[in-house]
């Protein structure tokens, strides 16, 4: 049950995120240049910018991601424990 609302959540905004970069590129089909330092790109779409940020940013996290749980992997997570020092009798 928890994993379908899970689902059903992550479509909902990854849904929402795809209409709302659709509607700011018709609303700005203007050509835009990115500066970055004193680089300067050439003039490219809005929708083309938001898309391909939208990538790297993607390709980034997912390749990011296997990298924090070795990070967090010499870490002990195990919940007994912390449920052993929250419930105490006194």
């Amino acid at each position: 049950m928890i994993k379908t609302l899970t689902i059903l959540l992550i479509l909902l905004i990854l849904a929402a995120w795809i209409a709302a970069s659709a509607i700011l590129s018709v609303q700005n089909a203007v050509p835009v240049s990115l500066t970055f330092l004193n680089f300067h790109s050439i003039q490219l779409p809005v929708g083309l910018v938001l898309a391909s940020s939208t990538c790297v940013g993607i390709i980034t996290v997912a390749l990011l991601q296997p990298l924090w749980s070795l990070a967090g992997a010499g870490q002990d997570s195990s919940v007994a424990d912390d449920e052993d020092d929250f419930f105490t009798d006194d």
